[in-house]
């Protein structure tokens, strides 16, 4: 990953402009886990920025398709990245993964809703419990970023940049999502959805707030019948909601 970014970073500055705020929330050593919003396709690469220019190389996991294309996939592998075998048996193969590198005092990156959200308006989707195993299994701190702009850079499933004039990228990392009264209970779904909603409340708050506005009172439940769990969505669709998300607050 190291040799990636001394690339990939002097592109980001040229391509963009950066409204970083709070990134000394970020810890500075040991393994963590930052749970994320996914609007773009983009998002790794400005995400990577913030995370490597606060002194930490990220791994991310990512859906294994990226990881057969040629050239990528191998500088991908070489990247330390973490290919998730999505809606199949090998899926739990990346939860291995993540915690073997947390437990090694690696950062990584996961997206809790697991796709480029549905929602109509980009509010962060109801999310999947992955991020909170791992958080549980290796007792790791849990920080929350939310982003926005990237969807102005690449539009959500699109692939073609829109470079000019120069998009800023905004994010926000927030506090510590708190956990420990999870840890020591036996896993159950139940408690699970209660900690995925946590880390889905704090990263909502804090894009309502680089937002300006206020989240929908229900999150989009991205799991409708008539729609893939994964990859674009082949036609517009009515959001369909569940569960309540907390009013927006400030982060300090």
């Amino acid at each position: 990953m190291g040799a990636s970014a001394t690339l990939l970073r002097p592109l980001m500055m040229a391509l963009t402009r950066r409204d970083w705020r709070h990134a000394e929330r970020i810890p500075r050593d040991g393994g963590f886990i930052v749970v994320a919003n996914h609007v773009s396709y983009a998002d790794p690469l400005v995400i990577a920025h913030l995370l490597y220019d606060s002194g930490r190389l990220p791994r991310f996991l990512g859906k294994a398709e990226v990881f057969d294309v040629p050239v990528l996939g191998r500088l991908l592998v070489a990247a330390g990245q973490i290919p998730v075998y999505r809606q199949s048996t090998d899926a739990a193969s990346a939860l291995r993964a993540a915690i073997e590198a947390v437990n090694k005092g690696e950062c990584v990156v996961v997206y809790p809703e697991g796709t480029i959200t549905r929602d109509p308006n980009l509010w962060p989707m109801t999310g999947k419990t992955g991020a909170v195993r791992i958080a549980l299994s290796t007792r790791c701190p849990v920080i929350p970023i939310a982003q926005w702009g990237s969807q102005s850079l690449l539009g959500p499933y699109s692939k073609k940049p829109d470079l000019l004039p120069v998009k800023t990228m905004t994010l926000s990392v927030g506090e510590p999502v708190a956990l420990d009264d999870l840890r020591d209970q036996p896993l159950s779904p139940a408690m699970l959805r209660d900690g995925t909603e946590r880390l889905m409340d704090a990263i909502t708050e804090l894009l309502a707030e680089i937002r300006g506005e206020s989240a929908p009172p229900q999150r989009y439940d991205a799991r409708s019948p008539d729609q893939p769990r994964i990859g674009k969505p082949p036609k517009p669709t009515k959001p369909r909601r569940r569960g309540k998300t907390k009013s927006p607050g400030g982060t300090g």
